[in-house]
């Protein structure tokens, strides 16, 4: 179960860290509405600008405590939740602006793998 929970953990983290860290202005298949970069697909959303930051600062701040709860087991119930909480808005915002199922896919998988480290593990 050990090596589950690790792998899942780097699955999580990694692909945040890369979605706001290197996929930001780039378009890939998952982004909101016809967005291309992470700034488009929040006023897609209908969402502030401000919150493209804070949730931004949230997300990466959140997946590397994921990724460092390898090593520091205290820091994974409060990461995973904390993920979980953000990505549920993730595939919320998906159904606001009636999405396809398949945009908000990488998000309910994330939100499903972060409710099994918090919970199972």
């Amino acid at each position: 179960m050990e090596y589950v929970s690790i792998a899942f953990q780097l699955i999580v983290g990694v692909s945040i860290l890369n979605v706001w860290l290197i996929q930001a202005n780039k378009p890939t298949p998952w982004r909101g509405g016809s967005a291309k970069t992470i700034k488009e697909e929040f006023e897609a959303y209908g969402l502030p600008g401000w919150s493209l930051y804070v949730i931004g600062f949230l997300k990466v701040t959140l997946a590397i405590a994921l990724i460092s709860a390898i090593w520091f087991p205290v820091l994974l119930k409060p990461a995973a939740l904390g993920l979980a909480f953000l990505l549920t808005g993730s595939v919320l915002m998906h159904f606001k602006i009636k999405d396809p199922i398949k945009k908000s896919f990488p998000a309910f998988l994330f939100l499903v793998l972060c409710w099994f480290l918090a919970f199972v593990v």
